[in-house]
């Protein structure tokens, strides 16, 4: 692989930290600025929010601009959110600056990956591709249980300088790696966007992509102190709890993309039903260490074992609805995972400030998720009146986690 990928990786790596290491961090930021969890939990919402409506319009507007440039200016974006959460004074400032962070996430991706492909010969490109989405992979496992080790110990402002340096290193690798003739695809127009948008179709793989990942969301999102509070783990334990969880995501990723390759729909319905059981059973397991930490072992495999499953879904629905936006499908379908763990964020917070507290977070997941199920089934139902085939012959997604 050319070194100018490694560098992309790099920008991967530290942007999948940036976007999941305040999920470890979010009963110390909520100490320090003197904010209730709800609020802190906002901070996640925000995030997503960024990169589900930044992503799409910037990456529009920016379509036309030399493509070393854009990354350079979106790697420096990325650095100045993180520096300025670094600096925040207060909970307004560090949502501005989570927001900026956020759209130099949502663009970076849906313009790396193609660069990522123009890198290499065209036998080599879902290779490239998935290794800058490895990235991701490897931040969640590694990024995210050391972030949250720094911020526990130095303050969760350092955890956003470590990030900034690490976007500073990508900086530097793409400064001095990615070559300057690469070429411009064509723009993803905002009229091509509101066209994939009409079909109803799309929009309900959409909206099973939204429920099915947010419905996880609404716990993940408050895990640190569910651990703390309710498990009665110590915040030092919490890191070593994210590894695990992180372990779990990875393998679950690759164990989704072999299930989903003959029967997407089917494997979905199958992997929404066993989220919303494994949700429901953490409600009665988090109290006591042991049980809880297998089920959480469970529900990481899960958490990401429906994205390639989505993502193939979305592709070959999209090949029969909307043949010539099947790439903007495919955008908007990240998009969609942006707005599920933005509304499971929000719907947490509301659930931790309810009389229901932090301990009814998974049940009310396990809901959204049955949601998702449902969905899942009325879609396939509509797949066979229609008389289209279950399989699919696209990989393309298999390892490539929701940016």
């Amino acid at each position: 692989m050319p070194p100018a990928l490694f560098a992309l990786t790099i920008a991967a790596y530290a942007i999948g930290t940036t976007e999941f290491v305040i999920v470890g961090l979010l009963p110390t930021v909520a100490q320090d600025l003197g904010i209730d969890l709800p609020a802190a939990g906002l901070i996640v919402s925000v995030y997503a929010l960024g990169v589900t409506f930044g992503a799409p319009v910037l990456t529009a507007l920016t379509g036309r601009a030399a493509r070393k440039p854009l990354m350079l200016g979106l790697m420096a974006l990325f650095i100045a959110g993180n520096g300025l959460a670094a600096l925040a004074p207060g909970y307004e400032v560090l949502l501005v600056a989570r927001v900026l962070s956020a759209f130099a996430h949502g663009v970076f991706f849906s313009v790396g990956a193609t660069i990522a492909a123009d890198l290499v010969p065209e036998n080599r490109r879902a290779s490239a591709i998935a290794m800058m989405f490895a990235g991701l992979t490897v931040a969640i496992v590694t990024g995210v249980p050391l972030g949250t080790w720094i911020g526990q110990h130095f303050g969760w402002r350092a955890t956003f300088q470590a990030v900034a340096l690490i976007g500073a290193v990508a900086l530097a690798g793409i400064a001095a790696l990615l070559p300057r003739d690469l070429p411009r695809a064509a723009p993803a127009r905002l009229v091509d966007q509101a066209r994939v948008l009409g079909s109803g179709r799309l929009l309900l793989v959409f909206a099973m992509t939204a429920a099915g990942y947010g419905g996880t969301f609404v716990t993940f999102t408050f895990l640190a102190p569910i651990l703390e509070q309710v498990t009665g783990l110590t915040n030092g334990a919490v890191s070593l709890v994210l590894v695990l969880y992180g372990v779990a995501i990875a393998i679950g990723n690759l164990a989704g993309g072999r299930l989903a390759d003959r029967n997407p729909v089917r494997a979905l319905a199958w992997l929404f039903a066993a989220q919303a059981v494994v949700l429901l059973a953490f409600s009665f397991t988090a109290v006591s260490a042991v049980p809880a930490l297998v089920t959480l072992a469970a529900l990481g495999f899960l958490q990401f074992a429906n994205v390639p499953g989505l993502q193939l879904y979305v592709v070959k629905l999209a090949r029969i609805y909307r043949s010539d936006g099947v790439d903007v499908a495919s955008a908007l379908n990240i998009a969609a995972f942006n707005l599920g763990i933005a509304a499971g964020a929000w719907i947490g917070g509301r659930v931790v400030a309810s009389s229901l507290g932090l301990g009814a977070t998974p049940w009310v997941g396990a809901l959204i998720t049955l949601a998702a199920f449902a969905l899942t089934l009325w879609s396939g139902a509509l797949d066979r009146r229609a008389g289209y085939p279950a399989s699919s012959a696209s990989k393309a997604a298999r390892t490539r986690a929701p940016a």
